[in-house]
């Protein structure tokens, strides 16, 4: 699996990030075209080699036009990116950041999300170092992110609202339940744009994991310290397989005994629109003996509050409980197969490296079914046989004895080339 460790020694800021993934390799002619997806103008962006403490790195710099700007609110940036030409994963990114970015803004100043006009979400550069940076991890191939504690600084900074001790409000309230510390050096070493990107992307905050390195980038900040570089350095290689996938989840649960059995379905699918893991419902018996349901939702931590709107919006529920829970799950990997009836897509899983169970994507499968008249299972069994024809090869056995050689049989637990977790196509190119 592919990782990229965010050593944020000197802070962390959106530049700096740029500045990094272009060191590690993303051609600048790429970021700017695919930013040009984005129905904004009024910048450039241009990337030069510098120092900083005699360590060279790259800076990125987003130059703004003389055209005055509008204000931008979280609307308006949801439209920006529903009418850019990005990729699906590239906007969904984009806009758990902005959400990130504006909730911690409307906990600060105690307001409703919907009010908050904000020069550091509307301003160009911070729609470029977000949108940038997504576009620069999926360049990448989507590593996993992992970030060191975040070196904040100390003193204070002055902003649009006055000045404020570092870290600045905002800063604070997206770093809430994150590592971080300070030491001598004076002045805001992560900024908003720099807490939003690192507790969006980041998995997991510690020390850096085994991985086996192949590229190191130096991001460069715009103040030149004497006493170290001021530069964000990003580590990518492969991570070393571990056994499984250990993460924290959040657990929501509600009952309900007075809604038209006719929502729930829409709920559930509004409820995954919004970025559930899983939903289920459980038939219950509540006070004075009526039936009712029990509404599950399993979701990340961060999509939480899109969670909360669409429960209070498309339930009758007046509130819910959470409590964070620990999740165990095998690594997975996507594969995309050719098959004579279309491509389909096979979700591969991995324990301690080796394949598991390959499962065709049924929507794949089902679409493909519905376009040539091949029955489904057909699609499924071809799709399936391919997967294991070309990621396992030769015989192999899988878990139980079972046998399993070339031809329309059980997905290979062969190891492929890649290691687990990582993203690729079989039988055509990326």
């Amino acid at each position: 699996m592919r990782g990229l460790y965010l050593d944020c020694f000197s802070g962390i800021s959106g530049d700096m990030l740029l500045g990094a993934l272009a060191d590690l390799g993303v051609p600048l002619a790429h970021l700017r075209a695919e930013l040009k997806k984005l129905p904004v103008s009024g910048y450039a962006i241009a990337a030069s080699r510098v120092t900083r403490a005699h360590l060279g790195a790259t800076k990125v710099d987003v130059r703004l036009g003389r055209d005055r700007q509008p204000e931008r609110g979280i609307r308006d940036i949801t439209r920006i990116l529903d009418r850019s030409r990005l990729s699906a994963k590239v906007r969904e990114h984009a806009q758990a950041a902005f959400d990130r970015l504006v909730d911690a803004e409307a906990r600060v100043h105690r307001i409703a999300r919907d009010r908050v006009h904000l020069h550091e979400v509307g301003a160009v550069d911070a729609i470029v170092d977000i949108v940038g940076a997504m576009i620069g991890l999926e360049w990448l191939g989507w590593p996993r992110v992992v970030c060191s504690p975040l070196h904040v600084g100390r003193g204070m900074v002055t902003m649009e609202h006055g000045t404020f001790p570092v870290p600045g409000p905002a800063t604070a309230a997206l770093l809430r339940g994150r590592p971080i510390y300070a030491t001598h050096v004076e002045g805001e070493l992560v900024t908003p744009t720099g807490a939003t990107l690192a507790t969006t992307l980041a998995t997991d905050f510690g020390p850096l994991p085994s991985m086996r390195l192949q590229k190191v980038g130096y991001g460069a900040g715009s103040r030149d310290f004497e006493a170290h570089p001021n530069v964000l350095r990003a580590l990518y290689g492969e991570l070393l397989d571990e056994a499984a996938v250990r993460e924290t989840v959040l657990v929501l649960q509600t009952t309900i005994d007075d809604m038209n059995p006719q929502l729930y379905g829409h709920l559930m699918e509004r409820l995954f629109d919004a970025g559930a893991l899983e939903v289920f419902y459980t038939p219950i018996q509540m006070k004075k003996n009526r039936p009712g349901t029990m509404a599950t939702i399993i979701c990340p931590e961060p999509r939480v509050e899109r969670i909360t709107e669409v429960l209070f919006k498309e339930t009758t529920t007046i509130g819910f409980r959470f409590l964070p829970m620990g999740r165990i799950e095998m690594r997975r990997r996507i594969d995309t197969v050719r098959t004579p009836y279309g491509p389909v897509r096979i979700k591969a899983s991995f324990y301690n490296g080796e394949l598991m169970q390959a499962t065709p994507e049924y929507e794949d499968c089902r679409k493909a079914a519905l376009s040539t008249g091949v029955p489904l299972k057909i699609v499924q069994r071809e799709a399936a046989s391919l997967h294991a024809r070309l990621a396992g090869g030769g015989e192999r056995r899988l878990p139980g004895g079972a046998r399993q050689g070339r031809g329309r049989r059980a997905a290979t637990r062969g190891r492929g080339r890649r290691r687990a977790g990582s993203r690729r196509r079989i039988g055509g190119q990326r």
